[in-house]
């Protein structure tokens, strides 16, 4: 009876640290990893206590509105991987909310899999795609039911040329890879 309550216990314990380790990464609309539309810039630094937080800060006030950029928080872990990139909602402000989240690497992913690494295919598949707007260099796909955008480099599309010309679903191929994966939290 003991050995089979330790083999039910382990069981128990393998599946809890599994489930824990996906939650980890998961990509969901207003959720990314342990990160919800409730956590503040103060919370990172628990989140990510085993891991390293660069903190780019702008100007704030002090700066010229009109060039000025955003904070940014850059996640890595303590190998150097680039994890996530962080946008606060409000700049220089501790208990704000967070804008976007830029992801970096590619364990974090939906549950259909779509992650940094998928292809057009993968996004077209199991995703509506709401619009696609152009800017000179990439196609940016817009994902409502993550609250996502997705920017495709207009290489990967075939188009060399440096303009504004708007591009369809239809031109974009099932292999082109992802430029830019970023979750809004709006």
């Amino acid at each position: 009876m003991r050995k089979l309550f330790k083999i039910v216990l382990i069981v128990c314990v393998a599946i809890a640290s599994t489930q824990c380790s996906k939650d980890k990464y998961t990509i969901a609309k207003g959720k990314v990893g342990q990160i919800t539309k409730e956590t503040t810039m103060q919370d990172l630094e628990n989140i990510f206590a085993k891991d390293s937080i660069v903190k780019i800060l702008s100007e704030g006030a002090k700066g010229n509105y009109y060039f000025q950029d955003d904070d940014e928080y850059q996640i890595f872990e303590k190998g150097g991987k680039h994890l996530l990139t962080i946008v606060p909602r409000e700049q220089l402000d501790s208990t704000s909310t967070i804008k976007s989240i830029e992801l970096f690497d590619e364990r974090f992913k939906t549950v259909n899999g779509l992650n940094i690494l998928s292809t057009f295919r993968d996004i077209n598949a199991n995703n509506a795609i709401s619009k696609i707007e152009t800017s000179f260099s990439s196609a940016t796909i817009f994902i409502d039911d993550l609250n996502a955008t997705i920017a495709i480099d207009k290489e990967e599309l075939g188009l060399k040329e440096f303009n504004m010309k708007k591009v369809s679903i239809e031109q974009i191929p099932d292999l082109a890879k992802i430029k830019s994966f970023i979750v809004w939290f709006n």
